[in-house]
Order: C-alpha cells, then structure tokens, then sequence
C-alpha cells in the first residue's frame, strides 16, 4: 500500500509526469532527458531519483551513462489495487 502512496505522489509533480513521456517507449540516458528541460542535471537525477524508488522508472549503468526506462507494470498493480478496494472493476478489452 505504501508503494502506491509514493507513485500517486511522483505522478503528483509535472516534471516527473514528463519525464516518464520521454521514457515509456524507449531507454533514455540522463543527458538526453536535460535536454528537454530547463534545469540542472542534479535536478532531473533528484526526478528520477524519486521515480526509481516508487517503481515507475528503471535504471541501467553503461559505462558513464545511467538508462532509464518506464515500468508501466506498476502503475496496473498499484491502481488495480485502489480500484479493488473501491469495488471499481475495469474489464480488459476483447
């Protein structure tokens, strides 16, 4: 339960929600994700910093460069969980 409490708050901040955009289809290293923002490198490691420890982001060293890429299966448990106990049932498409 814990684990969804930290995805809904990293999915509560903008720059983290963009973040996974950049990362849902493919691998990304650090370098390329500052390019698409305004701030400092130390910041966007802060960001996925924060996505790695929820789940929502996976982390690969080559060499110098760190990869990230999204892991979408979290957001299914953590919300399938919420929708659970919510007695939300959503059915798969056929």
């Amino acid at each position: 339960m814990d684990k969804c409490y930290q995805i809904f708050q990293a999915l509560s901040d903008r720059t983290r929600v963009e973040i996974l955009s950049l990362i849902k289809d493919k691998e990304v290293c650090v370098a390329d994700i500052c390019r698409h923002f305004d701030m400092t490198q130390p910041s966007i490691s802060h960001h996925l910093d924060i996505l790695k420890r929820c789940g929502l982001a996976t982390s690969e060293k080559r060499g110098r460069e760190v990869y990230y890429k999204f892991n979408g299966k979290m957001i299914v448990a953590c919300c399938g969980e919420q929708f659970g106990r919510l007695d939300i049932v959503i059915k798969k498409k056929k």
